[in-house]
């Protein structure tokens, strides 16, 4: 009950002040609106260059590049070097499990 009466008051006293200082409220209400404005356009801006740059034909070219890039000559020694890699961390794995299972022994 407390708290509903003092809401009451609150608002009573806040409709009382605002007009009161009904200019002081309309200066304040001018400055912060371009500050609002300058930063929801910088979020939205922020939020839509993705989209932007989806639809750009520049951006779209240089991804194609760069998956042209991957398909040259260089791929084929990108896979050795990847199974050589496979190949070294399955014998780890292996020295790994004989190292646990002769200290469970």
């Amino acid at each position: 009950m407390a708290v509903f009466v003092g809401g009451i008051v609150a608002a009573v006293l806040g409709v009382i002040l605002l007009l009161i200082w009904w200019v002081p409220f309309l200066q304040l209400v001018a400055g912060a609106l371009p500050v609002m404005l300058l930063f929801g356009g910088v979020i939205a801006a922020y939020l839509g260059f993705d989209e932007v740059k989806e639809k750009l034909p520049y951006f779209s070219k240089k991804e194609e590049g760069f998956q042209s890039t991957l398909d040259t000559d260089e791929a084929p020694q990108y896979k050795e070097e990847a199974e050589k890699y496979k190949a070294e961390v399955e014998q780890l794995k292996s020295e790994l499990d004989k190292l646990k299972e002769e200290e469970q022994s």
